[in-house]
């Protein structure tokens, strides 16, 4: 009698343990789940509108991928060029067919990877790599100034192979051209003409930062068949904060060095009827010497005007011929009198003290002239003239472009004394 309940016992375990086998047996059998199989190959199921391998897509044409008939759908695409930049595109509703939002890149290699869901449930997948086909006409960048270190009032010149005049299609040029400056700064693209942009930040440059031009142009349609071509980066530096502001009426030039005075110049300006031009200006160059003659600005050689000078420690304003040089035959005047034709004159000791100090991009500035305006475009960087609304307007991002004439139709080499 005491064996009897410990048969019965084992006997009841090995029932459960069996029961419990059977169990486990039927839970583990997922074979007939549809997502638990591999994905099959959706080639039977879908169709690309570009075969692949060697045939170049168009890229002026969208990219799709369309499910053949009633053959289940598509449930995700991506689609990834050679540089990681991601297609962008749209899934219909009902999975039909996924269409590229964003335009193709020409001469550009993409893998395209699809998932699928075929009619009982079951996942499938595809993977397409194909090319585009090369651009058919290029505009290409090139970013100036030099690189170097440059003064806080330097622009960003970005100057185009083709011109572009639609408003849409600049548009898709600004956007890829990048500034990149550390410290970050507010500043804006301004079209000059229809193949000349300058990019200045709101306020100038903060001394000591770091300035980089990068195009993103490279193989994006920009109108019709004109693509983007590959541009070279540029980086810059910028140096101190320096300013020279000249008192036409006081004939005296103040210069700043991040904003503390380190001199104070006795100068001439011009005279009546050659009076310098107020405004901001920018340092465009150095030139040790230059032979300045009044024939150059339209000056008779025989007038009681003309004249026919060695210039020494000449830094240049203007592209017309605008310098501060040194002025030894004037040097009575210096702080008292306006006697030159244009320029600002100085004695040779300052000038050349002058001409050590600033570099390209310093500013420059004249005030209380009877002179003309400083022009914003064309004779120099008079970028900093506009008010920083006027400038954003300039934009294609913001409002109308200005067409404005080109900044290579003028004289270039006018000495003006």
């Amino acid at each position: 009698m005491n064996q009897t309940p410990r048969f019965s016992t084992a006997f009841r375990c090995t029932l459960l343990v069996l029961t419990l086998g059977t169990v486990a047996t039927a839970c583990g059998d997922t074979d007939t789940h549809p997502l638990s199989n591999q994905p099959f190959d959706a080639a039977r199921q879908i169709v690309f509108n570009t075969p692949g391998g060697a045939v170049k897509a168009d890229p002026d044409k969208p990219f799709e991928v369309t499910v053949k008939g009633d053959e289940g759908r598509i449930t995700d695409v991506t689609v990834v060029d050679q540089t990681g930049h991601h297609l962008a595109g749209e899934l219909t509703a009902d999975g039909s067919r996924w269409r590229s939002t964003a335009a193709l890149a020409a001469g550009a290699k993409y893998t395209a990877r699809v998932s699928t869901e075929g009619k009982e449930g079951a996942p499938g997948s595809r993977v397409l790599n194909f090319g585009t086909s090369p651009a058919q006409r290029l505009l290409t960048v090139e970013f100036g100034p030099d690189a170097g270190t440059y003064g806080v009032g330097q622009p960003i010149i970005a100057t185009l192979s083709r011109p572009v005049k639609d408003k849409a299609a600049r548009a898709v040029v600004e956007r890829a051209l990048k500034i990149d400056s550390k410290p970050v700064v507010d500043g804006a693209w301004h079209w000059i003409d229809s193949e000349n942009l300058h990019f200045r930040p709101k306020e100038y440059w903060p001394a000591g930062a770091r300035v980089r031009a990068v195009s993103n142009l490279e193989g994006v349609r920009i109108d019709g068949q004109l693509h983007g071509g590959a541009a070279k980066d540029l980086n810059l530096t910028i140096g101190d904060r320096i300013e020279a502001i000249t008192d036409a009426s006081s004939h005296y030039m103040t210069v700043l060095r991040n904003g503390e005075v380190i001199n104070t110049i006795p100068v001439t300006t011009g005279k009546p009827g050659f009076s310098t031009r107020n405004g901001i200006k920018v340092v465009l160059g150095k030139e040790y010497f230059v032979r300045m003659r009044g024939t150059s600005v339209g000056i008779a050689a025989n007038s009681s005007e003309g004249y026919d000078l060695p210039v020494y420690y000449a830094t240049r304003v203007t592209w017309s011929g605008e310098y501060v040089h040194a002025a030894p035959w004037s040097v009575g005047s210096h702080g008292y009198a306006n006697v030159s034709h244009g320029c600002t004159g100085m004695s040779t000791g300052n000038a050349a003290w002058f001409y050590e100090t600033v570099k390209e991009g310093d500013i420059v500035s004249v005030v209380n002239s009877y002179g003309d305006e400083m022009d914003p475009f064309g004779n120099g960087y008079g970028d900093w003239n506009l008010s920083w609304a006027d400038w954003r307007q300039g934009s294609a991002l913001v409002a109308g472009t200005r067409d404005g004439s080109s900044a290579t139709d003028v004289a270039r080499l006018r000495p003006q004394v």
